[in-house]
């Protein structure tokens, strides 16, 4: 197989018009097919299907690295390092809370990258990045 294909995550939502404005409005995330029960959103190149469930998520779990406790689960998207800077500035001025602030990771080391991480409504947590060489996303 060649090239990179898009992934498709389904996901729960308490809400599918709060999604629309989170995915849609804040992320900048083009709609596609939806019902009164679930909206597919085009999540840079990648299928997300926001499904409304009216039972709350479980707490996430977290994991420490680099000295933060990560969520998990988590899911989000790699971007360059002028979009993740993009993305940040907009989160700040739209007042997200973030559960790890936008910093530098493993600075200076072998898979150097910018991340951070917030939640949706709903309480599902997004992990954007950016590396400063692409190169070493899988690097060891």
């Amino acid at each position: 197989m060649t090239g990179v294909r898009p992934f498709h995550l389904a996901f729960p939502v308490r809400d599918v018009e709060e999604a629309r404005l989170f995915y849609g409005g804040l992320l900048g995330c083009a709609e596609g097919r939806s019902s009164d029960l679930w909206v597919d959103f085009d999540f840079f190149g990648h299928q997300l299907v926001a499904h409304r469930a009216p039972t709350p998520a479980e707490t996430p779990h977290h994991n420490p690295v680099d000295g933060h406790d990560v969520p998990v689960p988590h899911f989000g998207v790699v971007l360059t390092m002028d979009d993740w800077k993009a993305l940040r500035d907009r989160l700040r001025e739209a007042g997200v809370a973030f559960v790890i602030q936008p910093y530098i990771r493993f600075e200076g080391e072998v898979g150097e990258q910018a991340t951070m991480f917030f939640l949706d409504p709903s309480g599902n947590a997004l992990e954007f990045k950016a590396f400063r060489d692409d190169a070493q996303i899988f690097a060891r």
